[in-house]
This record gives structure tokens, C-alpha cells and sequence, in this order.
């Protein structure tokens, strides 16, 4: 066995490599980090969803409401927050708070908040009625939420029968018709119209059924980019229209939203063009939002609501009378809930009409999809047998 001798210069060298490896290392990681803090200053962080907005104005509301104080209550919801995000975002709460700011100062500084928000904050507390009116925010949320709901109810359920349904008849003419053709060539048997029109329906499937596909994940990809610019709203939102029963029922849903928004705007003392302006912010219904800002221009001049209203289609007669009468007897807010209400209730009738029908639609649409293509398939076969007997 050889015997290897290390001397002291060696080793030195061997320690100063080592320690160079891991100087090197930790600068990697450094600059990976400030990588990744670049990237994430492209993405700046989300505000507060409403389900979270309702959360915690629900905490909030009840913790005053049983006699617990300001700062105890923010305490408390930080406790109970599991996400890093919103813990923070109530802990900076909290320490102005403790610094002496109001809370809707709070609010303001964190730019997690809406104008209405804050704006209503700083009513309730000057008015010495912050409980009242973190109630109305609870429940304008709560509205917020069902609504929407409301709205995916209502779209999700006819997207999820068509895409069934067009998924067993696309299986059909993909797998099954091909497996007739290769007997019909075999046979060489003179086919009739309906099963040559089949066929060259299902020819197009086996052949374009990548560039279809492609071409629905470019459409998905194309709303997703383009959902929010005023063009792609403005479009979806007139076609959506067009649509037989689901253009009626969405706008339906919409203009309970937007009544909603109004009852709490007016409730919490907003003036009335004020109120406008903070309702289109707070909805993207391009229909509605197009007419608030000549609605308010109508008023400033001197027109009353119920009338600068009735220039736009998108609201309804009985819709406008009830408003003329919220102005008459001075309850805007009141009259805007009950019309919210009843365009809800409404709402939610036509999405159980809707649901109900579209299942048995579903059955026989397939029943006779799926007869078309099987009587196509053995018209011929008959008309084979026949030549043998």
C-alpha cells in the first residue's frame, strides 16, 4: 500500500477551495432571490377576494357587536387568518390602529379596500354608527357573492350539458363511424346520402380534430388576455345578450347587482351622482356601465334619475317606475333593495326552469344524434344483406 503524505500547505489550499465553493453557492442563492423579487414586483399582490371580504367583515361585526373592542377583535382575526397575505394585511391594520389612526384611515393605508369602503368607514365613524354600517358591507358582500353564484349557475350548467352532449357525438363520429367505413370500402356498396354526409362529417373530426382542439385553447387563451380591456367586454357582453333565455336571465342577475350597489351607496348616505361613479367601479357589466356616466351627466343638469334612465333599453319600465317612486317618497335606497330583490328572486326561479329542462333537452337531443348516426351506419348494411338474399 502506498503511503500518501499531505502537508500543511495542502490542506490550506484544500480549505481555501472549499470555502471559495460555498462563497460561490451563497451568492447564488442571494441572486436567485433577488430574481425572484424582481419577478414577483411584476405580479403585484392581489386584493382581498369577497368570500375573504365577507369573512372578515363578518368577524369584525360580530366581535363589536358583542362589546369586544377594536383592538381585541383585530387580534383575534389574526389569530385565525392562515394565509401569509392576509395575516399581514390585518396586522398593519392593527398597528395603526394602535398608533392612533381611525380605522378607516387603517383602511386607506392598506389600499386593500374600495373607495366605498373607506368612504363608508369614515361616515360610520363619524356618524358614531360603525357597527350598522360594517353590517351593510357584510351583507353587500354576502349579496355580492350569491349573485355571482347566481350568474356561474346559470352558465355553467347549460356549458356543461352542450359539452356532453357535443363529447358523445364528436366519440361517435371519431371512434365508431370509422369502424362502419372499413366494411363499406370492403363491401364496395353504393352508400346513401345521409350515411356519405356522416362519414364526411366524421372525416373532418379525424382529420382536423388537433387543429380544433388547438384552435379552442387559442380562443380560451385569447378571453383570458383579453376579459378585462373594454372591447372584449363590451362584445361578450352584447353577445351574451343575444342568447335565448341566458342573455334575459344574465341581465337579470346584473341588474340585481347593480341594484344592490345603489341600495348601499344611498344607505350609507353617498350622493346620488357619487354613487353612480362608485357603482361603475364596482361592476364590469359593460351594458350597465356604458349608461352611468350619461345618467349622471343627465342628473348634474338637472333630470331626474327615473328619466335619465329611461333613455337605455338595458333598463326595464317596471324598473323605472319603481325608482320614480323611490324618488317621489325620498327612499331611493329602500326601492333600489326591493327591485334588487325581486330581479334575484327572479333570477333564481329561471335557473331552476332552466336546469330542470335542459336535462330531458339533453336526452333527446343524444337520442337522436346517436339514431341519426346508427340509421346512417346500417342503411347500408341493410341494403348489403338484401343483395345476398
Amino acid at each position: 500500500m502506498k503511503e500518501v503524505i499531505i502537508n500543511r500547505s495542502q490542506v490550506k489550499k484544500v480549505r481555501e477551495n472549499s470555502h471559495e465553493r460555498i462563497d460561490r453557492k451563497d451568492r447564488v442563492w442571494l441572486d436567485l432571490q433577488d430574481v425572484l423579487r424582481k419577478i414577483e414586483s411584476f405580479f403585484p399582490e392581489r386584493l382581498p377576494g369577497d368570500k375573504k371580504k365577507e369573512s372578515f367583515y363578518s368577524e369584525l361585526y360580530t366581535m363589536l357587536n358583542a362589546g369586544v373592542d377594536l383592538k381585541t377583535t383585530l387580534e383575534m382575526i389574526i389569530q385565525n387568518q392562515k394565509n401569509s397575505n392576509d395575516k399581514k394585511m390585518c396586522n398593519e391594520i392593527l398597528q395603526d390602529i394602535i398608533t392612533g389612526r381611525s380605522l378607516s384611515q387603517a383602511f386607506l393605508r392598506s389600499q386593500k379596500f374600495t373607495f366605498y369602503e373607506v368612504n363608508s368607514i369614515k361616515i360610520a365613524e363619524e356618524s358614531g354608527k360603525l357597527i350598522p354600517v360594517l353590517n351593510q358591507l357584510l351583507e353587500y358582500y354576502t349579496k355580492r357573492i350569491a349573485l355571482r353564484r347566481q350568474f356561474y349557475s346559470a352558465i355553467s350548467y347549460p356549458l356543461i350539458v352542450i359539452c356532453t352532449a357535443a363529447g358523445s357525438v364528436i366519440f361517435m363520429l371519431r371512434y365508431i363511424v370509422p369502424m362502419f367505413v372499413d366494411v363499406f370500402n370492403r363491401s364496395k356498396v353504393e352508400l346513401p346520402y345521409l350515411t356519405k354526409l356522416i362519414i364526411n362529417i366524421s372525416d373532418v373530426f379525424s382529420n382536423y380534430l388537433l387543429y380544433i382542439i388547438f384552435l379552442m385553447l387559442a380562443g380560451g387563451v385569447t378571453i383570458l388576455s383579453q376579459k378585462k380591456k373594454r372591447w372584449f367586454r363590451q362584445f361578450s357582453s352584447l353577445l351574451v345578450l343575444k342568447i335565448p333565455l341566458i342573455g334575459i336571465l344574465v341581465k337579470k342577475i346584473y341588474i340585481a347587482r347593480f341594484c344592490q350597489a345603489m341600495k348601499l351607496l344611498l344607505g350609507s348616505k353617498v350622493p346620488l351622482v357619487t354613487a353612480l361613479d362608485l357603482a361603475k367601479s364596482m361592476m364590469t357589466y359593460y351594458p350597465i356601465t356604458s349608461t352611468l356616466k350619461p345618467i349622471s351627466k343627465d342628473i348634474i343638469t338637472g333630470k331626474p334619475l327615473h328619466k335619465a334612465m329611461s333613455a337605455f333599453d338595458i333598463y326595464e319600465l317596471r324598473l323605472i317606475s319603481i325608482v320614480k317612486i323611490g324618488e317621489e317618497v325620498n327612499q331611493l335606497d329602500t326601492f333600489f333593495g326591493k327591485i334588487a330583490k325581486q330581479y334575484s328572486d327572479e333570477a333564481d326561479y329561471q335557473i331552476g326552469i332552466i336546469n330542470t329542462l335542459l336535462e330531458p333537452l339533453l336526452i333527446i337531443f343524444l337520442g337522436i344524434s346517436v339514431g341519426i348516426i346508427l340509421v346512417a351506419m346500417y342503411l347500408p348494411l341493410f341494403k348489403l344483406s338484401s343483395q345476398f338474399f
